[in-house]
């Protein structure tokens, strides 16, 4: 298992273009399970190839073991990579497909055959040694790819993107064996590239959020790294608020009231809401804004109620064990309606164009800045 370092790691492809990977500082331990997620274009998969040797580094320092590997040719890394395209040979078998790379290096014939064994045991591949990857699903053929990296017994595993290519049912799956593969080899540190937030917030031990566009220039590429539950429950700023959790946060234009060490009061038109955050270093009478997950929202038991956000029903989504109600709100600082998503256990009642009122408990509620950073959370949360 090996330790890996980014050490202001930047990256441009031109002197006169933007940064693609600007200040990227980040130490993913021994034996973690670290996955880059973030939207398209934020340099995900540029960073994994960094660590892979396959793209050059513009400044700073990558160092795995302590080791400084800038310079260091792929194959003297110590890493192996799964790609998002399976990129087996065709008129291989999965057994040679798996020996392949090792046979290359001159391996002994016998640790071959043995680590290859060993890789199928592991991926369930055993009684398919003898297929060609046409005779493969599109699962089976993922894992040989993951075998072909376990046999290399590699210091570092790297993943972009490996199951992009699958379907629904088959992307839980591999997803599944590949969190069991990361429990049996222990010791392997593994960093996993993703768009999809659901394979992040399952998969990591550590979560790296990327920024894209001209925040990066500004700010840096890395947003927010944390546990799963960290990001979710205490994001640091609105970017990361709205990016994790699906559907996403709700966001309201809301002005301070009042505010202490341990809560914040804030009006979203005519409404008032106490939310369990510390918002001191704000003057009041500033603009905020204030969020809330559409799991915690509930309905008010009166649409005049003073801590209620009154709505109009707009469009419902009734998935079995949760409805999504897609609500118009009107409030001070957005021209026309403002839509909000609420999320219900099982089936409602509520039809369209039905109106209601909104509440929500102070310590289920987000605090955000004019810049959009969040004010520190007073409730004890889940980690």
């Amino acid at each position: 298992m090996s330790q890996i370092e980014f050490r202001q790691i930047c990256k441009r492809y031109d002197k006169a273009a933007a940064y693609t990977i600007r200040n990227a500082d980040l130490t993913i331990h021994k034996g973690e399970f670290c996955v880059f997620v973030g939207p398209s274009g934020c340099g995900k998969s540029t960073l994994l190839r960094m660590v892979a040797g396959l793209e050059d580094i513009s400044s700073g320092d990558l160092l795995i073991d302590g080791e400084r590997v800038n310079d260091l040719a792929p194959a003297r890394r110590g890493v192996a990579m799964v790609f998002q395209s399976y990129a087996l040979y065709p008129h291989m078998t999965v057994r040679e497909n798996m020996a392949f790379g090792l046979q290359v290096l001159r391996a002994n014939a016998a640790d071959i055959d043995r680590k290859v064994r060993h890789a199928a045991e592991v991926l369930q591949l055993s009684h398919l040694l003898d297929r060609l990857p046409k005779e493969l699903s599109g699962g089976q053929r993922q894992r040989v790819a993951i075998g072909r990296a376990i046999v290399k017994e590699p210091r570092v595993f790297l993943f972009d993107e490996p199951l992009s290519n699958l379907d629904a049912a088959l992307r839980v799956q591999t997803r599944l064996e590949i969190a069991k593969l990361h429990r049996d080899l222990g010791t392997a540190s593994m960093i996993y590239v993703t768009h999809d937030q659901v394979e992040a917030m399952t998969l990591a031990d550590k979560i790296v959020l990327l920024r894209s566009g001209d925040a990066v220039q500004t700010h840096g590429s890395i947003a927010q790294v944390g546990s799963p539950m960290d990001l979710y429950h205490r994001p640091a700023s609105r970017f990361v608020a709205e990016f994790i959790g699906s559907p996403k946060m709700n966001i309201w234009p809301a002005v301070l009231q009042e505010r202490n060490a341990q809560h914040a009061q804030v009006r979203v038109g005519e409404a008032v809401f106490q939310v369990a955050v510390d918002a001191q270093h704000l003057p009041v009478g500033s603009a905020v804004q204030l969020g809330a997950r559409p799991e915690h929202l509930r309905l008010a038991d009166g649409i005049q109620a003073h801590n209620s956000l009154p709505a109009t029903v707009r469009h419902i989504e009734k998935l079995g064990e949760c409805s999504l109600l897609y609500l118009d709100t009107h409030v001070d600082g957005v021209d026309g309606a403002h839509t909000i998503t609420l999320k219900l256990e099982g089936t409602t009642a509520l039809r369209l164009g039905d109106a209601l009122g909104i509440a929500a408990r102070p310590d289920d509620l987000h605090l955000f800045d004019a810049d959009g950073m969040a004010c520190h959370r007073t409730v004890e949360l889940p980690r």
